[in-house]
């Protein structure tokens, strides 16, 4: 029952480190089909190919810049530019060794990239992992310091209760022995002992 379970959670860690390499591969094997229909020593192509790439870049730089600059945008607009540099060149070359070549190069620099924010991702989880284990201990020592007082006002209570049974008792046995009388006791100067009702039930 567990197993589907564990294969899941092992897949869905992986998934994201292999995207970076299927991102270039899946790049470069459309600019080799492209190739193949006709961009190989296509100036057009290229000279298109270069301008987007150009454009992706420079869009890129105006987005990380000053205060404003968002990373986001910056990173996926510096990723299209790669992404199209690796498509022009693939598709224009006639062989494999230049797109393999910038493949592996962009693969590379994809999983720099990619590290960085895992890293970043990482410290952010573990961060919040400890600040939750630590909210959780501190709830879980005042629960343990909330019982111990519950137990000890209970525990008063219960003596409180043993002695006040205790103490009845002996009134009614004293009040039992011949000859005890609580009236002659009064007059004797001795002071008059409470009337205890015992039908009350102790709670």
């Amino acid at each position: 029952m567990n197993e589907p379970l564990t294969s899941r959670h092992w897949l869905a860690e992986a998934a994201p480190k292999a995207v970076p390499a299927l991102a270039t591969s899946t790049v470069l094997i459309l600019a080799r089909i492209w190739n193949a229909n006709g961009a190989e020593h296509s100036v057009g192509n290229a000279v298109l190919m270069t301008a987007l790439s150009l454009g992706a870049a420079v869009a890129g730089a105006l987005a990380s810049v000053g205060r404003a600059g968002d990373g986001v945008i910056a990173g996926t607009a510096f990723a299209t530019s790669g992404a199209l540099a690796l498509a022009g060149v693939a598709g224009y070359a006639d062989g494999w060794s230049l797109p393999l070549l910038l493949w592996a190069l962009a693969t590379t620099v994809s999983y720099v990239l990619a590290a960085r924010h895992w890293r970043t991702d990482r410290r952010e989880s573990l961060a919040h992992e400890r600040k939750s284990a630590a909210r959780r201990e501190e709830h879980a020592h005042v629960e343990r310091v909330e019982a111990l007082r519950a137990g000890a006002q209970i525990e008063v209570a219960r003596e409180g209760a043993a002695y006040a049974e205790a103490l009845a008792a002996a009134l009614t046995a004293r009040a039992s022995l011949p000859g005890f009388d609580p009236i002659q006791l009064t007059r004797a100067g001795l002071p008059e002992l409470p009337v205890i009702d015992f039908t009350k039930e102790e709670r």
